[in-house]
């Protein structure tokens, strides 16, 4: 009885010693000059992903998961309440719209932590999309089941470091919410899930693509073509501003032709795990006037995985760098009204 009643205390003094170094972190962090919390932003951002790998990788139980991204959490707010003034320009002058128009996903089941991916927004009316690839969201072969995703939104638009995490379930009553499509070769790997606006962050930041990026307007795109992959490449990503990054990229078959009858074509391109679910686009050669946000890009196609040859020696011979890159346009059928 007496081990059980100082081992109680001892918790309470525990907890009493917690919360007077919780008093401690404000004020010390406001101590501190503009260049030095910009170090500690980036290095505890650094230093909390290099955590989170090495706790997703040990037999852990998921109260002591929960408990670690709830107080991560936490100590990014009092990092934000604590940053001085920036005096950023407006992310329309300060950033390129395009990467306002992409998230980084989690997947989750429950408060587990599953995998990272990509994904980006696509508006049809007044209805917001989540896009990303249908095996991010399910897929068999890896027995990969979860039941929600997080996603990360901008909040302050004159400060890119103000962010919220938005949760959203993949299944209401056992039916899935989100949207899958097929055609005659078989399943496309894109789904879309619908985004309650209502929901949203107050404040969100984001940018959307909608049907008239899907428009050629009357432009060739041909084999070769440079192109872009923006999207989050093993989770990297700039953590002070949550951006994402993007990487260069041709077409790498003939466009417009469904490569071996699948609906995608072929990107070259050096892409990683967590790309999956990233936009494929072109700059246009011509600079038309049109009433969206993202004037100057088409949205060609979803990144989904990399191609390779199972003949291939695996000393011998390099990785092919080929990708696919499944047709936007089915974007269309997969956010008509139902």
């Amino acid at each position: 009885m007496k081990n059980l009643q100082e081992a109680t205390e001892r918790i309470c003094e525990l907890k009493g010693s917690l919360i007077a170094l919780d008093a401690l972190l404000p004020s010390l962090l406001e101590a501190l000059p503009p260049a030095t919390h910009d170090i500690l932003v980036r290095s505890f951002e650094a230093h909390a992903e290099a955590a989170r790998t090495v706790i997703l990788n040990t037999p852990i139980s998921d109260h002591v998961l929960a408990a670690f991204e709830r107080d991560i959490a936490r100590t990014r707010a009092v990092l934000a309440g604590t940053e001085p003034p920036q005096g950023n320009l407006r992310p329309r002058q300060a950033v390129e719209a395009i990467l306002l128009t992409t998230t980084h996903i989690r997947t989750y089941i429950g408060a587990r932590l599953l995998t990272g991916a990509s994904g980006f927004f696509f508006r049809r009316d007044d209805r917001l999309f989540l896009v990303t690839n249908r095996h991010v969201l399910s897929d068999e072969p890896s027995e990969h089941f979860p039941d929600r995703v997080e996603i990360e939104l901008h909040t302050d638009a004159s400060n890119l470091t103000q962010y919220a995490i938005f949760s959203i379930p993949l299944y209401e009553h056992g039916l899935a919410l989100w949207r899958q499509a097929a055609d005659t070769g078989g399943a496309v790997d894109i789904a879309t899930i619908e985004i309650q606006t209502s929901r949203l962050p107050e404040g969100a930041v984001l940018h959307a693509f909608d049907k008239s990026h899907l428009d050629p307007q009357d432009e060739d795109v041909a084999i070769g073509d440079n192109l872009m992959v923006v999207g989050f490449p093993l989770g990297f990503h700039d953590t002070v501003h949550h951006l994402a990054v993007a990487r260069s990229a041709s077409i790498a078959s003939a466009y417009g032709v469904r490569f071996q009858q699948q609906g995608y074509f072929l990107t070259d391109a050096r892409t990683h795990r967590g790309s999956s679910g990233a936009p494929v686009v072109r700059r246009r050669s011509t600079n038309q006037e049109r009433r969206s946000s993202l004037p100057t890009w088409q949205l060609l196609g979803v990144h989904s995985t990399r191609m390779d040859m199972r003949t291939r020696d695996l000393i011998k011979d390099e990785s092919l760098g080929l990708n696919c890159a499944w047709y936007a346009d089915v974007l269309m059928v997969l956010t008509q009204n139902k």
